[in-house]
């Protein structure tokens, strides 16, 4: 799928195919931590652009493929589990594989928090999982004043199983957070954020079966869209999001001394 797409578009096989590919290629990327099971790597933003790329790769040898594509796809688990989540929920279903959403979260000190509307869409095939999405525009939920709203150019999560339960999950990032962020943040992101969510991601992973078996147990609707009682609603209602039609707010010269030692920066 373009990353200068001009319509709304349910992603096709051939754009899950790109997104895989990009997953697997190492052209262009430097690699900015390694350590353990763990690795980032990001690409530099192109001159006058603000777009920030992130790849970050997590060998999970204890966790199968499915419980990891559950628990990306379970809202009611990543509100507890998810620390920077202001709120999350989804807004429409548009096909049996693809839906509206929204997602906004805690930036660290003294960054403004952000959200995003996406449309997101899911494919599960005979050798991995995948979940990708991109921003777009819904009238009901537009910018708020006291978030900023970045966009997603494209956004995912890739899930290989290795075994019957052990996986390598993949995360990469194409997005535009919007502000002119400083150096200090774009490197924390990347050498400090990114392992802790894996990480975290992880840990939360083991705890699943056991928090699913007493929440709803057999309600996936990511898996069995009989389920799903969202309100449907048309593509024809959605815009893209384009990062040049936002306020841009210039965070560049903030100082890290009071963004707190803990804060996570959504990567």
């Amino acid at each position: 799928m373009s990353a200068e797409r001009d319509t709304v578009q349910i992603p096709d096989d051939l754009a899950f195919a790109s997104f895989r590919e990009r997953c697997e290629s190492e052209h262009g990327w430097q690699q900015k931590y390694n350590k353990l099971e763990i690795g980032v790597w990001v690409q530099a933003a192109t001159e006058g652009k603000a777009v920030h790329r992130i790849k970050c790769r997590i060998e999970l040898k204890d966790v199968s493929a499915e419980t990891v594509y559950d628990v990306l796809h379970d809202n009611e688990y990543r509100l507890k589990w998810d620390k920077q989540v202001i709120n999350t929920f989804d807004i429409a279903r548009l096909t049996a594989n693809a839906d509206v959403g929204y997602y906004s979260w805690k930036c660290p000190r003294p960054l403004k928090d952000r959200d995003v509307v996406t449309l997101r869409s899911w494919l599960v095939t005979d050798k991995d999982y995948m979940i990708i999405n991109y921003s777009v525009k819904h009238p009901k939920y537009p910018p708020q004043k006291d978030l900023v709203r970045a966009v997603s150019i494209l956004t995912g999560y890739r899930i290989l199983p290795t075994g019957s339960k052990s996986c390598n999950l993949v995360y990469m990032a194409d997005a535009d957070p919007r502000g002119s962020l400083p150096k200090w943040v774009v490197n924390k992101a990347s050498q400090y954020t990114a392992p802790k969510v894996l990480k975290r991601i992880h840990k939360v992973c083991l705890k699943y079966p056991e928090w699913k078996q007493k929440n709803r147990p057999n309600f996936k609707p990511w898996l069995y869209p009989e389920q799903n009682t969202l309100p449907t609603m048309s593509l024809s209602e959605l815009a893209i999001q384009h990062a040049d039609s936002l306020e841009n707010i210039d965070e560049s010269g903030l100082s890290e001394e009071n963004n707190g030692s803990d804060e996570e920066l959504r990567a």
